[in-house]
């Protein structure tokens, strides 16, 4: 599925990770899905298939429940439907892209040389929210 980016999307994408850095990571508020998809409908002018989950968990756990119910046993699953056909290799990906990484990011957004995507913190104190990694720790990337 390609979608055509609206004009100024360049100027959306940096003031979603602008107003990313300052929020905590919150499951079924502001998470890698959430984020990502969100994202997405704001560049490309779609509608919103994140109304499919936002708010529906508070949990990883409830997180799981709910990509179940909607019939997907995995991100990747997830990323299938809801994307259509992924790049042939995650190098091809170009700034605004969706991206799926194998680390702990789950779904974020290519912003050239690396993806930015809300993760969980890692432990007490650690709210969670923006991190960057390398894109060569993305596993799959879909065209925007």
């Amino acid at each position: 599925m390609t979608t055509n980016r609206i004009p100024g999307w360049e100027h959306r994408l940096a003031e979603a990770i602008h107003a990313a850095r300052d929020r905590p990571f919150r499951w079924g508020r502001h998470d890698c899905a959430i984020f990502a998809f969100d994202l997405r409908r704001d560049i490309a002018g779609g509608h919103d298939v994140a109304a499919l989950w936002r708010g529906r968990y508070s949990t990883a756990r409830g997180a799981v429940r709910v990509m179940r119910r909607l019939g997907w046993t995995s991100l990747e699953a997830a990323g299938r439907d809801l994307l259509g056909e992924r790049l042939p290799s995650v190098h091809l990906a170009q700034r605004g892209d969706l991206v799926l990484a194998n680390t702990g990011l789950g779904f974020g957004v290519c912003l050239g040389a690396r993806a930015a995507g809300i993760a969980p913190g890692n432990g007490p104190g650690d709210p969670g929210g923006l991190i960057l990694v390398p894109m060569a720790a993305c596993a799959l990337a879909w065209r925007v």
